[in-house]
């Protein structure tokens, strides 16, 4: 990793894709763009997006994240209304979605070229992704391929700055008897990647639903060949494609 390290530059002195050079971007600084990545990951998830909601996401105090909040609203990366939580705007949004083309980028090298697991690249590519230059970027990009989705199917923001859309249907959403295609797994939490990598719950990999049981009640899949129980929280944490066209007994894998 020396080489990334000495062609690397923090990300908030670089120039912004598709602007000119006379256009200077406010200073901003790593934890900002942390900030501004998290806000981005919680409106995705659905619902306002609170200083509560970014505190327990980013595991730092109500004061602080206030501060920092009020910070990026002077900056006009964030619209913060009182009551009512943040709201992106459009240069905090090619903040966030360049810090997670870096963020990507370096989990499909870590994965592909350095062999990494799929349950540790998202820790060391949070130490890196806000020190690459843009140069190193586009050799990393060349150099695999030009990849479009990290090892956990979250696709990878293009250097334009546009997001591909995927599925938001989870596996905790699918009735008795659908077979689907596993698209994305979350990446937040590498105990549950690596238990849910064992089972065979990884991008491209075809599942079916055999049996649900009330309250919460864990969730019977056929995985390949292979049958599994899991519970509900990490049925949630799984997107699927519905594959209307597969027979009722069809949980082969399936190429992206």
């Amino acid at each position: 990793m020396r080489g990334i390290m000495e062609s690397a530059e923090p990300t908030s002195q670089r120039e912004t894709p598709g602007t000119d050079v006379a256009e200077v971007r406010p200073r901003i600084t790593p934890a900002m763009e942390d900030y501004l990545k998290a806000v981005y990951r919680l409106n995705a998830d659905g619902g306002p997006v609170t200083t509560q909601r970014l505190a327990d996401e980013l595991g730092i105090s109500g004061p602080s994240v206030t501060n920092m909040v009020k910070r990026l609203d002077e900056l006009k990366m964030l619209q913060h209304t009182r009551y009512h939580g943040v709201v992106m705007t459009k240069a905090g949004e090619r903040v966030a979605l360049e810090v997670l083309r870096h963020h990507r980028l370096l989990e499909v090298y870590l994965a592909e070229s350095l062999g990494y697991p799929w349950d540790e690249v998202h820790e060391e590519a949070e130490r890196l992704e806000h020190l690459l230059s843009d140069k190193l970027e586009r050799s990393i990009d060349r150099a695999l391929g030009h990849p479009t989705f990290d090892p956990h199917g979250a696709p990878i923001p293009t250097a334009e700055g546009e997001m591909p859309a995927l599925s938001n249907r989870r596996l905790s959403d699918l009735a008795v008897g659908e077979v689907a295609t596993v698209e994305q797994v979350s990446d937040r939490d590498p105990e549950q990647l690596r238990y849910l990598g064992s089972l065979g719950l990884i991008p491209g990999q075809r599942v079916q639903l055999r049996e649900r049981l009330p309250f919460e009640g864990p969730f019977r899949l056929l995985v390949g060949a292979e049958e599994h129980v899991i519970g509900a929280p990490l049925a949630r944490i799984v997107y699927v494609v519905v594959d209307n066209a597969a027979g009722a007994d069809s949980a082969e894998p399936a190429g992206r």
